[in-house]
């Protein structure tokens, strides 16, 4: 035994050990969000997604797709891991039985954890963790946990302060949240299990308009990545509204380069367009042109915006989409090489107040 392993022996430390024997914080697997380019920004890749062993954030308004990309997840995570598990902490009594039976997703691998503080939050994703970590590394199904959401979780304070009929307000959340993080962001990455935050947002002070989460810097401190959602219409010629383009803005991340955006789109009638938002990441690297309102690519008569995602395996094969991924690893990694300015007017126009109409 070498000087460096006696060391590590004398720190008493369990968990220690070195490098090449492996590291808890690698990344060794992804969870699809199920849009390519959410992925990209997430991880980089196109076919990466939310790191399997960190703590996101999704935060935004109301009706900006949280919930449903946190349930994608949960859904594509149990498709993934046919033995897998997901724990889902429900701080806001809205998630019934049939959502998850319209999105197949087994009903006997989810498990739905009512939650009312932070405190509880805490203490009970500890004990599930401890119990999991107590198991041989072997015989650990793979586990997923989320909580919907942060913003609606209560304090002991709070709950008791109401309860006597006061009306005093609780400064001890923002505290109580740093805590809980605290504790649960090295535990989940012993454990090799995924937490994905939902949180709400609010309009913060300043010259600009800018998105503040809820319950304090808590989880801006403990996530890994945090991302920003917003919304627009998405309308047909005739003015219909047929679905919503949500916009991800790249608020933190550790794997990828921050303050970049991409888009998603929900359509009402087909749900999440995998595709969609490949296109100016395509065009951008230079690998499809784009004339006039037209885009072409190689070996297909050039075609517009609307008639590509609705026919998107005819115009992503697997060559484009291999080509899109190395390109997304060079605008999105760190060290990649690539670097996509905005100014400073389209910043702002992130996360705006209130929906634009889009055509």
């Amino acid at each position: 035994m070498g000087l460096l392993e006696n060391l590590l022996k004398i720190t008493g430390n369990d968990f220690a050990g070195k490098v090449s024997d492996g590291n808890d914080a690698d990344v060794e697997s992804y969870i699809d969000t199920g849009s390519y380019s959410f992925n990209a920004a997430i991880s980089g890749t196109i076919y990466g997604g939310f790191p399997g062993n960190k703590v996101t954030g999704l935060a935004g308004d109301e009706s900006t797709g949280k919930t449903f990309f946190a349930l994608n997840a949960a859904e594509n995570f149990l498709k993934a891991f046919p033995k897998g598990m997901v724990f889902y902490f429900e701080a806001e009594s809205a998630l019934t039985t049939g959502m998850l039976k319209q999105r197949n997703i087994p009903l006997d691998r989810i498990a739905i954890i009512p939650v009312m503080t932070i405190q509880e939050f805490r203490t009970q994703t500890v004990k599930v963790l401890d119990t999991y970590l107590a198991e041989p590394e072997s015989k650990r199904p793979p586990l997923f946990m989320v909580l919907d959401s942060l913003g609606a979780l209560s304090t002991t304070k709070e709950i008791t302060d109401t309860a006597a009929g006061l009306e005093t307000k609780d400064m001890t959340a923002a505290q109580v949240t740093r805590g809980a993080f605290r504790v649960l962001t090295l535990k989940l990455g012993r454990a090799k299990v995924a937490l994905l935050v939902v949180n709400h947002t609010y309009e913060g002070m300043g010259m600009f308009p800018t998105k503040v989460m809820t319950k304090g810097k808590g989880l801006s401190y403990a996530a890994s990545s945090i991302f920003y959602l917003s919304k627009s219409k998405k309308k047909e010629t005739d003015n219909e509204v047929t679905g919503a383009i949500i916009t991800v803005f790249v608020n933190k991340s550790r794997l990828t380069v921050e303050n970049k955006k991409v888009e998603t789109l929900l359509d009402y009638q087909q749900g999440l367009n995998r595709y969609y938002g490949l296109l100016p990441i395509a065009e951008r690297h230079g690998v499809i042109k784009k004339l006039s309102k037209q885009y072409e690519f190689p070996g297909q008569k050039p075609a517009f915006e609307n008639h590509i995602y609705k026919n998107p395996e005819k115009f992503f094969t697997k060559e484009i989409l291999d080509k899109i991924d190395e390109a997304c690893k060079k605008e999105f990694k760190y060290g990649g090489g690539m670097v996509v300015e905005d100014d400073e007017e389209e910043m702002v126009e992130i996360l705006p107040k209130g929906s634009k109409d889009i055509k």
